[in-house]
């Protein structure tokens, strides 16, 4: 918690030159962030990227985690190898290899690309989300379900789904968080016409280390503080730490 106490307090100077402690305590760069048009435009692609990586990731996520647990799947050893990338596979590798396809696909200097590149890197958190709320699920409610007639499309909407939306919440949030904070890919594939916040960030923190940054860079906390009091409301923390 220290460095992200820094950087709110530090975004409280009232000088031009980041310090810590401040100097003077003002906050005139935060209402100054409003202006910055490139900050907002970023926040905004930031936003819809990670939105964007989460509605494609919950659909997907939930059948996936279905599929690996109750059906016999044919290539499913390969998706376990792929569950396992984030901790095998470096960022900037994975960042490479969908730099290459996507110039090659003419997909470069899109923003929804980006979405889909953290998809694909961030899916494997969905899926074990799912996944460990499907393990936990009780057969017997589903299987009564359908000795009382509800076809197999009834039983997931009122049995099945409701069961495990704790661990599909879970993911969800997961995938926003991670898909609106992920730098180290989206260096490597966004270009001026794509780049998201946290390229902008670091972009301009290396010519200009002023409060404005840090008040920038505040913004993030703020929305990690909102995601986690909008977990808490939905599902409750310990149902977050039980489905990750």
């Amino acid at each position: 918690m220290i460095p992200t106490v820094i950087v709110l307090i530090a975004s409280l100077e009232g000088g031009n030159i980041v310090r810590f402690p401040p100097s003077s305590l003002s906050l005139q760069w935060y209402l100054q962030v409003p202006a910055e048009e490139q900050f907002i435009t970023g926040l905004w692609r930031s936003l819809f990227v990670a939105t964007f990586s989460t509605s494609l990731g919950i659909p997907v996520g939930i059948l996936t985690a279905l599929g690996l647990i109750r059906y016999e799947i044919a290539f499913s050893k390969y998706l376990q190898i792929y569950l396992l990338l984030p901790f095998t596979v470096p960022l900037v590798v994975s960042g490479v290899i969908l730099l290459i396809l996507f110039g090659e696909l003419g997909w470069l200097g899109r923003v929804w690309p980006v979405g889909l590149a953290l998809t694909i890197i961030n899916m494997p958190f969905m899926i074990w989300a799912v996944a460990s709320r499907v393990n936990a699920l009780d057969r017997n409610l589903e299987n009564a379900a359908k000795s009382l007639g509800a076809e197999e499309v009834a039983t997931f909407r009122y049995v099945t789904l409701p069961a495990i939306l704790p661990g599909v919440i879970t993911g969800g949030l997961i995938m926003f968080v991670l898909g609106l904070n992920e730098f180290l890919v989206s260096l490597i594939i966004t270009t001026t016409n794509s780049v998201t916040l946290p390229v902008l960030i670091y972009t301009e923190i290396r010519s200009n280390v002023s409060p404005l940054i840090a008040a920038v860079a505040s913004l993030y906390v703020f929305i990690a503080f909102a995601v986690v009091l909008l977990t808490d409301k939905l599902i409750g923390l310990d149902e977050l730490l039980y489905s990750s």
